[in-house]
């Protein structure tokens, strides 16, 4: 993996943090339960996703290999 894609994942998964728990903490009150278990299942999700995407790059900034 190269430098370039490496911190791309980085970036990416650090953007989506952000991003998803800002959107948590403007849900505005007044909803269903159900609308607050949903968009909390899919904040843990994303999440998940974006610490995997961290991981990949951050092992592929180390590794420092270029294809």
């Amino acid at each position: 993996m190269s430098r370039k894609i490496a911190g791309f994942l980085v970036a990416l998964g650090a953007f989506m943090i952000f991003e998803w728990i800002n959107l948590g903490f403007n849900l505005a009150d007044g909803h269903k339960t159900s609308f607050y278990v949903v968009h909390g299942i899919l904040i843990g999700v994303n999440i998940v996703l974006a610490i995997v995407l961290g991981v990949i790059g951050v092992r592929g900034l180390r590794n420092g290999s270029k294809r």
